[in-house]
């Protein structure tokens, strides 16, 4: 009978720990979200919406501070001379734990918030170090499917016609069938009259792209292709996501003049014209967290409630996912006011 060594034990006992360490993770990213999400619900319908992402950014980053890892963020706030707090490179966590790379927006859909709008999230997402591609905040042409389709079944090389129709075929539905969610900007007016050409479903989102891509591995939702541009960051979270619950996306980066292009290559992208793939954009195991902050397709928004006893309370609820074992969890919480 063969026996372990004490190396063999040890080796053991450390992955045990760190798969422990990674499970725990999982959970303690709803903290982080819950908090941005709370914190930025104070400011629901005030139509303030520099004031409400000020608020979900101090919120985050008080509760990184709790976090046993040693976090560096990726995809930010914007740059250090740009953002206080939250900046890309920015450490996060207390130093110490597994090295991870977080991409984050405490407050995706400002203007939502402000505006008292559907679909208003605090999302981030976490991956093993060198794993989540440092976007530039650019514009991102974006294409994405959910799961169940042939790989390769979208193309960003091809027009929005041959997309939808290689998708209508895979489902084997005429293209009048398919509905694309579409970010409602002037910049799509082309791609909108395109697709309704083709009697496509066009739902028109007036913010919040990572829930709009998100849509499409929702059934309830009835969406099946989401296109158009959007923010680049926004589009690695959305990655993330969709690479815990299955679905494919591509992404081009879109550059308005030479100053975007040089801060593309700052962060090493030397390919400008590169179509990046899902895994291109977040790779290895990533867990995808998001907490509502006013409620939507995807999660409900946050809640004042009072007991019987008169008791307030804050209601949440959140969505996490994680790519190595596919487990989604849908969480309620109750938060103590005061």
């Amino acid at each position: 009978m063969n026996s372990l060594s004490d190396t063999d034990v040890l080796a053991d006992r450390q992955a045990m720990t760190e798969n422990a360490i990674q499970r725990v993770l999982v959970l303690e990213m709803v903290r982080v979200t819950e908090a941005a999400a709370i914190a930025a619900a104070q400011l629901v319908g005030r139509g303030d919406e520099k004031a409400a992402d000020a608020a979900a950014v101090e919120a985050m980053r008080r509760a990184f501070d709790n976090l046993y890892i040693d976090g560096t963020v990726v995809i930010g706030e914007g740059e250090r001379d740009e953002a206080p707090m939250l900046y890309i490179g920015e450490k996060v966590g207390m130093g110490k734990g597994p090295k991870i790379d977080i991409a984050l927006d405490p407050l995706e859909g400002t203007t939502i918030t402000a505006k008292a709008g559907p679909n208003a999230l605090a999302v981030l997402a976490a991956a093993e170090e060198g794993c989540l591609l440092n976007a530039p905040d650019v514009y991102m042409d974006k294409l994405a499917v959910g799961p169940g389709y042939p790989e390769g079944i979208i193309d960003l090389a091809k027009s929005p016609t041959e997309n939808v129709k290689a998708v209508a075929a895979a489902k084997g539905v005429d293209p009048s069938r398919i509905n694309v969610c579409v970010l409602d900007r002037p910049r799509h007016a082309e791609l909108i009259a395109e697709l309704r050409a083709l009697g496509c479903g066009v739902v028109l989102i007036g913010d919040g792209d990572v829930a709009g891509v998100i849509a499409v591995t929702d059934e309830n939702t009835t969406v099946d292709m989401y296109m158009g541009q959007g923010g680049a960051p926004e589009g690695v979270l959305a990655a993330a996501a969709l690479r815990c619950v299955g679905g494919q996306f591509n992404g081009r980066l879109v550059f308005r003049n030479e100053d975007e292009k040089a801060r593309a290559r700052k962060w090493g992208i030397t390919d400008l014209d590169r179509i990046y793939k899902l895994e291109d954009l977040a790779s290895g195991d990533c867990i995808f967290a998001a907490t509502g902050v006013t409620s939507g397709s995807l999660l409900d928004g946050v809640k004042r409630r009072r007991k019987p006893t008169g008791e307030v309370y804050m209601t949440t609820e959140s969505v996490v996912m994680r790519a190595s074992s596919g487990t989604v969890r849908w969480i309620r919480g109750e938060h103590r006011v005061g």
